[in-house]
């Protein structure tokens, strides 16, 4: 066998961290696993196998705009949203802790991925994670995405078109984002409003 045979290939082309994925896979915990696109979220609850990992449960972003979501799909509220719908999901096929694996992807404080674990959390799975990674409120419900789409209204129309021009195409005004989030928080837990 040649010295230059890629036993670590998958490694070097920043796909798995093997020392993560061994840790994941010796903790005989439930693995969470995240992955944002550029245009969607997945979330998947896997418990990992000698022949590979079984999917316990899992959602898509594109769920969201079948319960009303007009936002971005990929925005921090629709990954928290995501992740609420995640959790139930994952808490009616008996899931009630897991580990976030995100193999290379890096965890970062207050980041998307945070709003969707503070979503998994709040549905009611436990994760073992520091309250302080959360985003805070006016992040996830949208409220500073509905602030600076107003300042920027008013400010600068154009710029205001141009940052906009995906969500203004589909008749949405970001502005809204707030007033959407909790309509669609209450679809997805079942309150009335």
């Amino acid at each position: 066998m040649s010295p230059h045979v890629p036993l670590l290939r998958r490694r070097r082309e920043g796909v798995t961290d093997y020392r993560a994925r061994k840790r994941a896979i010796t903790s005989q915990s439930v693995l969470l696993v995240v992955r944002i696109s550029n245009k969607n979220v997945l979330s998947q609850f896997l418990k990992p196998t000698v022949k590979g990992d079984v999917v316990l449960s899992a959602a898509h972003s594109r769920e969201l705009a079948k319960l009303g979501w007009h936002g971005s799909l990929k925005s921090t509220p629709a990954c928290y949203l995501l992740g609420l719908l995640s959790g139930k999901k994952a808490m009616a096929a008996g899931v009630k802790d897991a580990v976030v694996y995100n193999g290379v992807v890096p965890f970062i404080r207050g980041s998307r991925i945070a709003a969707l674990l503070k979503g998994v959390v709040d549905a009611g799975v436990k994760v073992p994670v520091g309250e302080e990674a959360f985003p805070d409120d006016a992040r996830l419900t949208g409220k500073s995405i509905a602030d600076y789409a107003s300042k920027l209204a008013t400010e600068d129309k154009e710029a205001y078109s141009h940052s906009f021009s995906a969500l203004l195409k589909v008749g949405f005004k970001p502005e809204e984002y707030p007033a959407e989030f909790e309509k669609v928080k209450a679809a997805i837990t079942g309150a009335s409003k």
